[in-house]
């Protein structure tokens, strides 16, 4: 898979690595993933705290990067989509590829784990807190709020990334708050496809009243991502009676 395709740029600013390391506070028997090894710059430090650490990679160069940066120092690193996987882990700490923003919000809402600290383009963490409303509000804004507390720790520039991208970045602390569904992240998703449509006509395209008297003209892109919730909820029991009345 080529770079450009990931979107990878390598965090090359030793002072970074030991702030995101820091900020993780890993305690003793912590078990700590990496997802995105890159070149092994961030794996290697956390293989220095002595910590249980697995980590993963899917491009084959870098994966042969890691494991030579790493040298003799022990750590299970795989070459595969952690995505893909179900790893056992308490912390993870991640500087991901920009490509990968999206599916690691999907990912973290549905797995158990203590916290994450991890590097993200700040236009991707600004859409992942955006308010109902907004532009920039989407579905992955209603999984990240609603799965997730995200605080913002520190940006970081350009200039400690190579090659440089075009964004600065920021080092984002998320822990979880309420474990989601595969289906509500399915319906989440196919919502927002239609997040200019009233609500009330979206609720006919899946086949629930949502009623002008409960949402009036409001469209979907107005909805607090609790309301979504609500409506996954809804979703969920109009299938479970569809199921019955077939039955």
């Amino acid at each position: 898979m080529k770079r450009r395709t990931l979107g990878q740029h390598y965090l090359i600013d030793g002072e970074v690595v030991n702030t995101i390391i820091g900020d993780a506070a890993i305690k003793p028997r912590e078990r700590i993933l990496e997802i995105g090894t890159g070149r092994g710059v961030l794996t290697k430090q956390l293989v220095r705290l002595g910590a249980s650490l697995e980590g993963y990679e899917v491009d084959g160069e870098n994966f042969t990067a890691t494991l030579a940066e790493l040298g003799p120092e022990k750590a299970v690193i795989h070459h595969g989509d952690a995505f893909k996987e179900n790893p056992d882990f308490d912390v993870l700490v991640s500087s991901l590829p920009y490509s990968r923003s999206a599916s690691f919000v999907e990912w973290i809402s549905r797995v158990r784990y203590n916290r994450a600290v991890v590097l993200l383009q700040d236009d991707f963490v600004a859409k992942m807190m955006s308010k109902p409303g907004t532009r920039e509000y989407r579905a992955v804004s209603v999984i990240a709020q609603t799965s997730s507390e995200l605080t913002v720790l520190g940006r970081v520039g350009r200039s400690s990334f190579s090659p440089a991208p075009n964004v600065e970045s920021i080092i984002l602390l998320v822990k979880p708050k309420r474990r989601l569904k595969d289906s509500e992240v399915s319906v989440i998703k196919r919502i927002f496809s239609l997040r200019r449509r009233e609500v009330a006509s979206v609720g006919a395209t899946f086949g629930m009243s949502l009623t002008a008297e409960r949402y009036g003209k409001r469209r979907v892109y107005s909805l607090t991502p609790s309301e979504v919730l609500e409506i996954c909820g809804l979703y969920a029991e109009t299938c479970n009676q569809t199921w019955r009345n077939m039955s």
